[in-house]
Formats: structure tokens, C-alpha cells, sequence
């Protein structure tokens, strides 16, 4: 199941199609993850001016998810039949006009409907990218390079903000989603520089099974895969659930119950994505040189013991410094999953397998914002952090159930 691409170097140095790859990849999640985040931004101006209810401004990012996940099993099974590179054009078309489409949107039937779109290519275009990787890059190379494209999404939250802090005040939510254009230049230049990769060519020369009986055989025909494949979407959902858990409610657990005033709201974003990249290249680092449960284990255990020293934050100060530790740690992980995912299921299906098992930690963690809003309103601010501490250890004791994971365990030669 390793990666057989013969045209894969070890090398130090990149070929041009591998820079091509990376630039791609990079920029598509950067651009995926801009349009994701403007919904954040625009949400009060929304609810202002649409007269919406909490509710059915909750609902939008539900229905957002809804639509990866849909999204996510669609493209993966058309990159898996018909071709990483035409399927990552595809969902970058499909979120780029739904999002710029969002500047029309007056009522919330079509806003639902148009964040529906979105979240369909927006789910589709990982598992395409992470594949592109995958097939591109030596396997000891994987882990690093999935974490650069990684960063790309952290690079286009920063870009979301200033947008909107730029669009907003001065021309209202809708035109903050006209920028949702600007990814369909990208889908010109992979069009033009990258080409499907010689490990998928040679899958499809190969093949003897249709790509939907494939996914069954490899992820679920056995009790061991289909283990395999669920506790991969456990480890997705709690990793998944404390992005959005600290990202959404942090800074607000910090003022009501610490009693700071965060007015620097802006300020704590950046350090917590800075955070979150330095730890995104370290674990890669960490996965490409001594296996995923070393990585895994250590990032896991660290997040779960950090999330406690937010309670230790008596100033604006120290708040920047512990969310950036803990962003080090808590997302620092999140590249490392498409690239085991990457590595323990075969070309046939690496991208169904990369969409499904992430687009499901997407759709079921995502809901951590409500249950973590649900215990602030009843108990305190160590019982909300040892909410999060629990998960992260059912993360680690599932990893550690993964015997997939130490056959990947091979020192970097």
C-alpha cells in the first residue's frame, strides 16, 4: 500500500513538478480556508442586517459541513476514478462561485443553499490535494509536505481577517464574499503545469474493480480495516473538535470567566496561527523522522496537559503566549492525518479515504462549539478544559489501538 511512484526522488531538492504540486495544493487550502472563514467574519453583520435568529445563523455553518462531507465522499471517488488534477480544478470552481455568489444572497434559503455548494468543494478539494502529495513525495517526505499545504489554510485565515477587516466596515459582508473569485485564477495555472501522477497512471492501467467496490474492500470489507477506518475518524473528530472548540469559544471562556478583557481579539488570532504552524512543521518533521505514534503520542499527551494553562492567563499577554502554545500543539497535528491516511490506504482509494475519514471528523467535531457552549453556561472553566483533556486522551488510546500505525514507523534513510 506504500506509494510506488517511480518518479519520486529522495532528494533534497525538488523537481518542478513537485513544486508545482505543493504551490498548488498550499494555495487551494489557503483559499478554501479564506472562503470558510469569511462566514465567521460576516456572521454578525448577517444576523444584523437579515434579522436572523441564533438558530438559523447557527444552522449556516452546520449546513457548511454538511456539504464537505457530501462533498468529500463525491470528489473523492471522482479523484480516485478519474484524475487528481482535472476533480482539484473541479472543487476549486465549485467554492469559488458559490462563495462569490454569497454577495447576491438576501435571504437565508439561498445563503443555505449557496453554503451547501461551497462546503461541496471545499470538502472535495482535500483528499484530491493530499493525494496529489502523496503520489508526488518520497513516503518519508509525506509528513512535512502535507503540513507546508497545511500552513496554507492558516496562511488564508490571516488573509480572511484582513479582508474583513478591510471590507466590512467599509463595504458591507456582501462584497467580502466577491473575493470567493480569486481561487478560479488558480485553477489556470494547475491546469497548465501539473499532471496526474505516474502512481495514479499506473493504478488505473492496473485496475480490476470499480472505485466505489474498492473503497468497501480496502476501508471496511474486514473487521480490522473497518476499525482501522473508524478510529481514523475518531482521531478526525477530536482534532477537529479542538480546533473549533478553542478557536470559537477561547477567547470568550478567557474573558467571562477570567475576567480579562480581550480587546485585541485580532491580535489573538495571529499568535495562535502562528502557534499552530511552528507546530504543524515540527510534527512533520517529528512524523517523517520518527514514525506517526511517536508524533502523535507526544502532540496528543501535550495537548491534552496544555489546554489547562489557559486558566493561568492573568494578562493579554500571557493569554497571546498560551494560545500559542497550545495552537503549537492542539492543531500543530492536522497536516499529519492525510498523510498516514495518505500512506495506509492504497492509490485506488487515497482520495475517497483521505475525504471521508476527515470530512467526517469535520461534520461530528464541528459540533463541539455547542456542547463546550452548553458546559460554560453550567460549569467552570477547568471542567470546560477537562472536556477537551478527555478527548484528546480518547485520541491517544485510539492511536495507539492502530497497528497500521507501526508498520509506518520507518527511520528516515
Amino acid at each position: 500500500m506504500e506509494n510506488t511512484n517511480a518518479t519520486v526522488t529522495h532528494s533534497r531538492s525538488f523537481t518542478k513538478n513537485q513544486k508545482w504540486v505543493i504551490a498548488s495544493t498550499s494555495s487551494g487550502f489557503a483559499l478554501e480556508n479564506m472562503d470558510v472563514l469569511f462566514l465567521s467574519f460576516a456572521m454578525s453583520s448577517m444576523i444584523g442586517q437579515l434579522h436572523l435568529s441564533g438558530g438559523a445563523a447557527g444552522l449556516i455553518g452546520s449546513i457548511t459541513n454538511l456539504g464537505m462531507l457530501f462533498g468529500g465522499v463525491l470528489f473523492g471517488l471522482i479523484g480516485d476514478r478519474f484524475g487528481r488534477v482535472k476533480t482539484f480544478t473541479y472543487t476549486i470552481f465549485i467554492f469559488a462561485f458559490a462563495t462569490a455568489a454569497m454577495a447576491f444572497a438576501n435571504n437565508i434559503a439561498l445563503i443555505y443553499v449557496l453554503r451547501f455548494l461551497a462546503g461541496i468543494g471545499a470538502g472535495g478539494e482535500y483528499g484530491v490535494g493530499i493525494s496529489l502529495i502523496a503520489e508526488s513525495f518520497h513516503k518519508n517526505q509525506i509528513g512535512k509536505m502535507t503540513s507546508v499545504a497545511a500552513i496554507g489554510g492558516q496562511i488564508g485565515a490571516i488573509l480572511a481577517a484582513v479582508a474583513a477587516a478591510f471590507i466590512i466596515p467599509h463595504l458591507g459582508w456582501h462584497a467580502l464574499f466577491l473575493i470567493g473569485l480569486v481561487p478560479v485564477v488558480l485553477t489556470y495555472f494547475v491546469r497548465r503545469h501539473l499532471t496526474e501522477t505516474t502512481a495514479f497512471v499506473q493504478a488505473k492501467q492496473t485496475e480490476t474493480e470499480s472505485t466505489t467496490s474498492a473503497v468497501f474492500k480496502f476501508m471496511f470489507s474486514s473487521p480490522k480495516l473497518a476499525y482501522q477506518s473508524f478510529a481514523l475518524m475518531i482521531m478526525t473528530t477530536v482534532q477537529i473538535a479542538g480546533y473549533f472548540g478553542l478557536m470559537n469559544w477561547l477567547p470568550i471562556i478567557v474573558q467571562k470567566q477570567l475576567g480579562l478583557n480581550v480587546s485585541g481579539s485580532s491580535l489573538w488570532m495571529i499568535a495562535t496561527i502562528l502557534g499552530m504552524s511552528l507546530g504543524m512543521m515540527t510534527f512533520g518533521s517529528i512524523l517523517d523522522f520518527f514514525g506517526p505514534r511517536r508524533a502523535f503520542g507526544i502532540f496528543l499527551v501535550a495537548s491534552a496537559a496544555m489546554v489547562y494553562t489557559i486558566t493561568l492567563a492573568h494578562n493579554t499577554l500571557s493569554l497571546l503566549i498560551i494560545g500559542a502554545i497550545v495552537g503549537f500543539f492542539s492543531n500543530g497535528m492536522f497536516g499529519g492525518y492525510g498523510a498516514v491516511i495518505s500512506r495506509l490506504y492504497p492509490t485506488e482509494i487515497r482520495s475517497t479515504a483521505n475525504n471521508i475519514i476527515v470530512n467526517i471528523g469535520r461534520a461530528v467535531g464541528g459540533f463541539s462549539s455547542v456542547v463546550i457552549g452548553i458546559l460554560m453556561d453550567h460549569y467552570s472553566v477547568a471542567v470546560v478544559m477537562g472536556f477537551l483533556s478527555v478527548l484528546y486522551i480518547i485520541s491517544f488510546i485510539t492511536m495507539m489501538t492502530l497497528p497500521g500505525l507501526k508498520k509506518l514507523a520507518v527511520k528516515n534513510n
